[in-house]
């Protein structure tokens, strides 16, 4: 036990070491670094103006209001800011290293391997998306410390979901080759149902929304979480959180066995 803790505690301390390093690696070009971010905070904001449009004309759709949305995007774009900034080698990322021989640098290290590849890069893009979501969740008038409190205890487990599938995603280039068009239709289609309220789908739709792309795992449970601070479907999202991450590692670690190593050579710093 003691040896399994003192080992959680090594790679813990390793990833922030390789967080730091890779931050501090972006932003030493500091106008790309701050550009990055406020094109990205600006791209969420022109999005949002749709729904601000559509609800200010029809006032509420099938149990959600305005409220509502603030609170679904407030959700979505913080936890898929915290996935895509640190986890920046998932969804098509992944699937170029895969499909070019470039996991050779990660498979000679004595560290987790999966954990490794996808959390050694930042996507200073994220910074963006974690601002918006703290901005859009100030504007829903949830101002109670409950509320901040489930707040980030369900952004947690939703990014660890949007990772997990995006590594699956990104991951699918072991068994197809070059698979970045697809992986990153499939990451994009996640982020896309996520924002969308639940309510407006029904049946097989609702169910693929649930199980193949767990979209709703993102948006819409999250938010029914925050709203009845329901403590046990948080539980239930950490059950998902497991199952995914169960899946990407059989997924990964068995496409490996049909990896071709490449015969580039290639200099990671």
């Amino acid at each position: 036990m003691r040896r399994r803790l003192s080992r959680m505690a090594a790679e813990l301390s390793f990833f922030r070491a390789l967080t730091a390093v890779n931050l501090a690696s972006s932003m030493e070009y500091r106008a790309s670094f701050i550009t990055q971010i406020v094109f990205m905070f600006i791209n969420n904001g022109i999005y949002f103006v749709f729904w601000l449009i559509f609800f200010n004309q029809f006032g509420s759709v099938r149990g959600y209001d305005i409220g509502d949305i603030y609170l679904l995007f407030a959700v979505v774009a913080f936890s898929f800011g915290l996935g895509s900034f640190f986890a920046g080698n998932t969804g098509a990322n992944l699937a170029y290293l895969i499909a070019q021989g470039r996991l050779d640098y990660y498979l000679v290290l004595p560290r987790n391997l999966l954990l490794h590849v996808i959390f050694s890069r930042v996507q200073v893009s994220g910074v963006g998306d974690i601002s918006f979501g703290l901005l859009a969740f100030l504007f829903a008038a949830r101002l109670h410390l409950l509320d901040w409190f489930f707040f980030f205890a369900v952004c947690i487990p939703a990014a660890l979901i949007y990772i997990g599938f995006a590594t699956i995603a990104g991951s699918l280039a072991f068994y197809m080759g070059n698979a970045q068009y697809a992986s990153q239709q499939m990451a994009n289609a996640l982020l896309t149902f996520s924002l969308y309220p639940h309510t407006l789908f029904s049946g097989a739709s609702r169910f693929l929304l649930y199980t193949a792309i767990p979209a709703f795992f993102i948006g819409a449970v999250p938010v029914e979480i925050i709203k009845g601070r329901e403590g046990i479907l948080l539980l239930g999202m950490w059950a998902v959180v497991l199952f995914i991450w169960l899946l990407t590692s059989a997924v990964f670690y068995y496409g490996l066995r049909r990896y071709e190593s490449g015969s580039a050579i290639n200099v990671n710093v």
